[in-house]
């Protein structure tokens, strides 16, 4: 593609604006050079968090229905990143109109509309990837490295857990992150992201048992106003059921060990906290979010009384970070907001074809996106059943 490239993002609340600021870096990170990349448009059905967002990272215009960019003549590349209900139409109707999509995850609501979706993507003539971010964490696949080189060697057990607090105050307003079927809050929310970390490391799962969803809250305050992403604005003295899980845990078997989860978002006093770590043949690592640019690693190389973890600090040396910051030097933080440049970068090359062998691996496909679900649709049918084992 020698072509420029039009981006437009749809939906201008938390994750979509860390989308917004990927395109603007995109340019900036490896080589080769990018076709010349065009920020045309910031969507959003509130004109306010739109415009606000447009002007911020540099867009040309913002919009105020995803119509509008899909029959837009100077944009290419769309981002999705709204409630997950409103997924699969918007996502079919870019893709229609011949937009490239990059979608957050997880891809939809419903299994049903995550395979018409992938039916979709399949069919059209344009890419269409998910954002499974935290696989461009210089650390997390760092640790995927050591376990596939064989210095950690086989898998033996993951454990990991997402915490967040984002809704431990039973006066967080109602918003569509509260509704829907079971399954569809905390475990859909950052569950689908413990679930394909897991995967990258130990492949694919085979089966899950001991699946429980809790809500503990149940019921929350109908805001006043526009809520955009995790804020607390004021509320009215009505109230709305809460339908879907605060708290989630589960077991799974994967290709190579077993491994226990938990996720919550009512864990207080921990804003963002995915924490993991993975036992091998050879030895075991960790990784906490809160402490992007390290990662902590054992290995069997020592008398017991001399042996432990050892702190790594990640540097050009290690996955995405080589050739890929302006300063390219040892212990340069980075954090969760630089995935969504490396994210974005690798979409941008998979758009105007440049070979995959050149810089960063390609993005997730919407059937990957569909395995996603189907995990955690067995979760949740492991919930329902009393914990049975469900097989993948």
């Amino acid at each position: 593609m020698s072509k420029d490239i039009g981006v437009a993002v749809i939906g201008a609340g938390m994750a979509g604006k860390a989308h917004a600021a990927a395109y603007r870096t995109a340019s900036t990170l490896y080589s080769p050079t990018l076709p010349q990349v065009r920020l045309v448009s910031i969507g959003d059905v509130n004109a306010e968090f739109g415009s606000l967002a447009a002007k911020r990272f540099g867009y040309e215009r913002h919009d105020s229905s995803w119509q509008a960019i899909a029959e837009a003549d100077d944009i290419d590349v769309v981002s999705v990143v709204i409630a997950n209900s409103l997924h699969r139409e918007v996502v079919e109707g870019l893709l229609a109109a011949g937009k490239h999509v990059l979608c957050e995850k997880p891809l939809t609501d419903t299994l049903e509309d995550a395979r018409a979706m992938a039916d979709a993507a399949r069919s059209a003539e344009t890419i269409a990837r998910i954002g499974f971010t935290f696989r461009r964490t210089p650390g997390i696949a760092y640790i995927r490295n050591l376990i596939q080189s064989g210095v950690l060697g086989k898998v033996l057990h993951f454990s990991g857990r997402y915490w967040t607090d984002y809704g431990f105050s039973p006066s967080a307003p109602m918003s569509w992150r509260y509704k829907g079927c079971p399954g569809s809050g905390a475990l859909a929310d950052v569950g689908s992201h413990l679930a394909y970390v897991a995967e990258f490391l130990c492949g694919q799962a085979q089966s899950v048992s001991g699946g429980q969803l809790s809500t503990v809250i149940g019921k929350r305050p109908v805001p006043l106003g526009a809520v955009m992403g995790h804020d607390h604005v004021e509320v009215s003295e009505t109230f709305e059921v809460v339908e879907n899980d605060d708290y989630a845990a589960f077991s799974a078997v994967f290709e190579n060990g077993s491994g226990g989860f938990e996720v919550s978002r009512v864990a207080a006093g921990h804003a963002n906290s995915l924490t993991f770590e993975v036992f091998c043949e050879n030895g075991a690592a960790k990784f906490d979010q809160r402490r992007p640019p390290e990662i902590g690693l054992f290995l069997n190389d020592g008398s017991s009384s001399e042996n432990g973890y050892r702190q790594v600090i990640l540097g050009p040396e290690h996955p995405y970070l080589a050739g890929g910051l302006a300063m390219d030097a040892p212990s340069v933080g980075f954090g969760q907001n630089d995935a969504f440049g490396y994210q974005a970068r690798a979409f941008l090359e998979e758009v105007a074809g440049i070979d995959e062998a050149s810089s960063l691996p390609r993005c997730a496909t919407f059937d990957e996106g569909v395995h996603n679900m189907e995990l955690l649709a067995a979760v949740s049918e492991s919930a329902l059943n009393g914990g049975k084992q469900v097989s993948l």
